[in-house]
């Protein structure tokens, strides 16, 4: 049985940007991931949301989309200290890349280099009914990219929360609050016909 949360420190990092871990179980409980879901992580960074989402939808599958050289290596180390094996990684600027895969359950969207209503026009094609596609916007532009895109679609609801994190850091005698950067997440839910 796989716990939702693992430490940051566990992940292999680099230089590439990370889900932090509290970011990752909110978006992963907004997922709604379940044995044999079909999973696309797109902007997969260091693949700890890949990853996690790997260990929970048991035979089902993660596909994990990159565009960066080093992501791409990092998902795969990532993988192996952690013996994912349902976990195939794209090296792709989605949306490109996404076209070939098979139809999914749920997409979790970390970053989207400034193609988002592109992406969300081939996930419209890619997810089945009742998928959820959660979206993690660090930018107010992305957020308004999303919720104008929902806006336009029929046949989806969304909703977003802010989330801001801070994390107790010991210097010296005091525990002081040390602030990540505040996130937007969009959950947006495909209505069953």
């Amino acid at each position: 049985m796989h716990h939702l949360g693992m430490d940051d420190e566990e992940f292999i990092r680099g230089k590439v940007p990370m889900t932090k871990r509290e970011i990752r179980i909110l978006s992963l409980a907004k997922a709604r991931l379940e044995p044999g879901s079909v999973v696309y992580d797109i902007g997969a960074g260091t693949g700890s949301l890949s990853i996690e989402a790997a260990l929970q939808v048991g035979d089902g599958h993660v596909y994990a989309i990159e565009r960066s050289p080093e992501g791409i290596g990092l998902i795969r180390e990532n993988a192996k200290k952690f013996q994912v094996e349902n976990l195939t990684v794209l090296q792709a600027k989605a949306p490109e890349g996404m076209e070939s895969l098979p139809p999914c359950d749920a997409a979790l969207i970390g970053g989207s280099g400034g193609s988002l209503a592109q992406i969300l026009d081939v996930l419209d094609g890619k997810l089945r009914p009742g998928g959820r596609i959660v979206i993690n916007c660090i930018a107010v532009q992305t957020l308004m990219q999303a919720i104008d895109f929902m806006r336009k679609k029929e046949g989806y609801v969304y909703d977003a929360v802010q989330v801001q994190v801070n994390c107790l850091q010991q210097i010296g005698a005091y525990d002081m609050a040390k602030a990540y950067n505040p996130i937007y997440i969009v959950t947006c839910v495909r209505k069953h016909e």
